[in-house]
């Protein structure tokens, strides 16, 4: 077992952006529109924390390599009143992507949101019966020469 070998690739701009969402009750939703949750803001909160969480994705995933990351950007918002949609975009200029990156921004936002609605969320026997994590995903991927090219290609 061992990393992937990147001495020999060159340095470019890099982007990945990944989404997920998280089921909540409709009240938990009002509550955190209504800045009612009892530790604070959780969608804030999650900003921070998906911005961490880029940052030490090396340390979390075995052999991911660690990049020098030059942007983090972690979207919040609710939708429908049922979920919260994260949209995370980590930007590099390095010898691999930042995909696992996106995607680990966009994970622990959603654990911590989670975290701080969990008491809202619990039902009568202290689980969780609707609260759930949904289809977290790459949705874009950017390698600076590889998508201009197709784009130049497509014309």
């Amino acid at each position: 077992m061992a990393m992937v070998d990147v001495s020999a690739k060159p340095e470019v701009f890099r982007e990945a952006t990944a989404t997920g969402t998280i089921k909540l009750k409709t009240e938990t939703i009002r509550l955190i529109k209504n800045g009612k949750i009892a530790k604070g803001d959780p969608l804030y909160t999650a900003k921070i924390a998906g911005i961490l969480a880029a940052k030490n994705t090396s340390a979390l995933i075995p052999l991911c390599h660690p990049l020098p990351l030059t942007n983090v950007e972690i979207e919040i918002k609710i939708l429908k009143n049922s979920r919260v949609q994260v949209v995370s975009t980590v930007k590099t200029k390095a010898q691999t992507g930042v995909e696992m990156e996106a995607l680990v921004a966009t994970a622990v936002s959603l654990l911590t949101i989670w975290d701080m609605v969990k008491q809202y969320e619990k039902d009568e026997l202290g689980q969780y019966p609707l609260t759930a994590i949904e289809e977290i995903h790459v949705i874009r991927k950017f390698k600076e020469g590889v998508n201009s090219e197709r784009k130049r290609k497509k014309a």
